[in-house]
């Protein structure tokens, strides 16, 4: 299970977000052993069939997205600074302050207004990303244009690290995880067929998918992702979600999907006779490619498994190793119960 983790990091640390999921997509490719067969459709998607031991009767599809949350350079200011516009869904509150790369090798520093110039309520409510700049250092317009160009992406720096007990940080662990996980069972020896799906744009409506699903049309589904924890001081209950430590969670519904129930049931089952934890969520929140998928075709059914994640759509993604192996364990144990479904 290292090598799950360290891929996790190098594919945490590559940037890509929805619309340029490109780099990722060539670092996953290059790691798939030869002995697959893979495409790219029209809008990104890498689509990889995986041959196992058996052709199960119900076509089985596993995916997870390649694309990260990210900003978009929209406008240049006669100062040289930089209006953006956020790709996905980014809270104002994790961007003011932070740095953020463009290109690759141009760095800024997201700028607003100072203290001593906010007004009434401003000092007290959360700013606006459409009030926000990226400070590159440029001494004016001219000079800006000459590094950056408007539809360039920025993104969250920062590497990946360890600390406390058995805790990792890092941008983009929604949903690199799901992505090495996915990388792992490619590379290992599987008792049914699967087609896994490398989705982009999922962070911007769940697109990718969309498509994918059409393509591969599946009977049945799985789902890697992340999701949120609020486990943190001062939510109590229901209102934390998930718990890090407690488990890959297998979700009964979400904003976008009511999840099949034999599935959902399966998922729990499944957990118990492996020996490995596995929690639910206690808010129905959020969403992802199932959303998409469970309404492809003639319809599919669907099941999510995700490991919880703290701070989800920040420069500083938190999760527990032990959840991220539970849920490796739990998806390779799927593929011989979803492909035993007649």
């Amino acid at each position: 299970m290292d090598n799950l983790k360290q891929l996790v990091k190098e594919l945490s640390a590559i940037n890509g977000t929805s619309g340029d999921e490109s780099r990722v997509r060539e670092k996953i490719i290059s790691l798939l052993p030869q002995s697959v067969n893979y495409k790219v459709d029209n809008l990104g998607n890498l689509i990889v069939e995986k041959k196992g031991g058996k052709t199960p009767v119900k076509k089985l599809m596993i995916a997870a997205h390649m694309d990260e949350v990210g900003f978009i350079v929209s406008h240049i200011d006669e100062d040289g600074s930089l209006c953006f516009a956020p790709v996905g869904g980014v809270l104002p509150c994790v961007v003011f302050g932070r740095q953020l790369v463009i290109k690759d090798n141009i760095y800024g520093a997201v700028a607003g207004k100072p203290l001593h110039l906010l007004k009434g309520d401003e000092s007290s409510a959360q700013p606006k990303i459409s009030d926000l700049r990226i400070d590159i250092g440029a001494e004016n317009k001219e000079e800006a244009e000459k590094l950056v160009s408007l539809g360039d992406f920025a993104y969250f720096t920062g590497e990946q690290s360890d600390f406390g007990d058995g805790f990792m940080s890092g941008k983009a662990l929604d949903d690199r995880i799901g992505c090495a996980i996915m990388l792992e069972m490619i590379n290992s020896e599987l008792p049914y067929d699967v087609t896994f799906v490398f989705t982009v744009q999922e962070e911007i409506g769940t697109r990718g998918a969309t498509t994918a699903a059409y393509s591969v049309n599946p009977d049945v589904a799985i789902v890697l992702e992340t999701t949120t924890a609020c486990d943190i001081s001062g939510v109590e209950g229901g209102k934390k979600v998930c718990v890090l430590g407690n488990g890959a969670v297998v979700s009964y519904m979400d904003r976008g999907t009511i999840y099949d129930r034999e599935l959902y049931k399966l998922g729990f089952d499944t957990a118990k006779e492996i020996g490995v934890k596995c929690q639910t969520k206690t808010v129905v929140a959020g969403g992802n490619d199932s959303g998409a998928i469970h309404k492809a075709v003639g319809g599919v059914r669907t099941m999510a498994v995700s490991v919880p994640c703290r701070y989800l759509h920040s420069p500083n993604c938190v999760i527990k190793e032990s959840d991220m192996y539970d849920t490796a364990k739990l998806a390779a144990a799927l593929v011989n119960k979803l492909g035993e479904l007649n």
